[in-house]
């Protein structure tokens, strides 16, 4: 190959730039990112950077030295892929062709219809976000937050911290249901009652009031919720539009086999945007987790390098990790499909446990909250058994 293209400037793009140059690969190698700015860590940007005690340059993902001799096309974004030449075309009206493509666009927030305009309304994915978040959240006042995942949570807890008054509105009857299950999700969303933090489950919400600001978070069951500031955390979408008519296949992201390689020849893809089959599942899922952008690019270049020739071995399971007051809350396997949850250490009510997830007796997914160092045993017995 003479050319390889990354389109994805952050955590996954940068990573399978860097295991192109690790596996030998010398020629010439584009990136391109929709963003200005330079890789950046995310996971710090709902708490160390939101609560001021982080600065932008400790979120650097590249080291001083590191070069990858690579030319950097950032602040253009990508509209279109000529699958069969190879060609990334670009908003600015040029194209970069390839030889081989890794596709690592990542996912967009979702947003709540009818609030363009409305100041006061954030959404949190980018570093620009988290700027604007951060400004808002320095004059106190009261936040709504709108989704009780992860983000929303984590927000939710820095807001906390800085003093502002705080509600959760979740239109899930249990927050975090999906990823830990219903009996770890009340443990875990227990933490925002905890401390103080209103947490609104099984509503949804029907829409804002304000004119020009937010005032108030309208709930579908006629409460008005009183707002200065409303983030947005119903989740992401997969940033793939612009593979439209490539010839890629498209199913809840780019379609995947269990080593990235996509269904047209020459072109992986890695990251939030890509679906890849899990042969212990025997379906295609994507995890949007830090540990899966920063690992999975090796078996995607890998196998974009060969052609496919080496058989892919199955990922580890996913793995990961969220701070909210105070607590080290860290997860790894799914959650989906297991038949027990048990507690194997700690108390529930002191939010330090050890949980093991098991199917028909077999473990297939560990939390712990405050546990570090017993949950990490877990993890490698996971990954082992996978």
């Amino acid at each position: 190959m003479r050319t390889v293209a990354v389109v994805g400037a952050s955590l996954a793009g940068l990573s399978a730039a860097r295991s192109l140059r690790k596996q030998g690969y010398d020629g010439r190698l584009v990136v391109i990112g929709d963003e200005l700015h330079r890789p950046y860590d995310r996971p710090p940007l709902s708490k160390e950077f939101l609560a001021g005690s982080l600065a932008e340059a400790d979120l650097a993902l590249e080291p001083d030295a590191e070069d990858l001799r690579a030319q950097w096309l950032l602040g253009v974004r990508a509209v279109g892929l000529d699958g069969p030449r190879r060609a990334v075309r670009l908003a600015d009206g040029s194209e970069v062709r390839a030889d081989g493509v890794v596709i690592a666009t990542g996912a967009a927030a979702r947003t709540l219809p009818g609030t363009d305009g409305l100041a006061g309304v954030h959404t949190l994915r980018t570093l620009d976000d988290a700027r604007a978040l951060r400004d808002e959240l320095s004059l106190g006042g009261r936040l709504v937050v709108i989704g009780g995942g992860f983000i929303g949570a984590e927000v939710a807890s820095t807001a906390y911290a800085l003093g502002l008054d705080v509600t959760v509105v979740e239109a899930a009857p249990t927050p975090l249901a999906g990823p830990l299950g219903e009996t770890m999700g009340k443990v875990v969303s227990a933490l925002h009652a905890d401390h103080g933090v209103r947490l609104l489950c099984g509503v949804g919400v029907k829409g804002l009031s304000g004119e020009s600001r937010v005032e108030a978070v309208l709930l579908e069951d006629g409460r008005s919720v009183p707002a200065d500031i409303v983030v947005v955390g119903v989740g992401a979408r997969p940033c793939v539009e612009w593979l439209a008519g490539s010839g890629i296949e498209l199913d809840d992201g780019v379609k995947c086999g269990a080593d990235g390689r996509t269904s047209l020849a020459g072109v992986v893809a890695v990251g939030d945007c890509a679906s890849w089959y899990d042969p212990r599942a025997g379906l295609h899922r994507r995890v949007e987790h830090w540990t899966g952008a920063r690992e999975r690019p090796d078996a995607a270049v890998t196998a974009l390098l060969a052609g496919g020739a080496v058989e892919p071995s199955a990922p580890r399971p996913p793995y990961f990790w969220s701070d909210q007051y105070g607590v080290k809350i860290q997860f790894a396997g799914h959650a989906a499909g297991a038949d027990s949850v048990t507690i194997e250490e700690g108390a529930r009510d002191d939010r330090n446990v050890l949980a093991v997830y098991r199917r028909s007796g077999h473990p297939v997914a560990v939390l712990g909250m405050n546990q570090p160092r017993l949950f990490m045993r877990w993890r490698k017995q996971l990954a082992a058994a996978a």
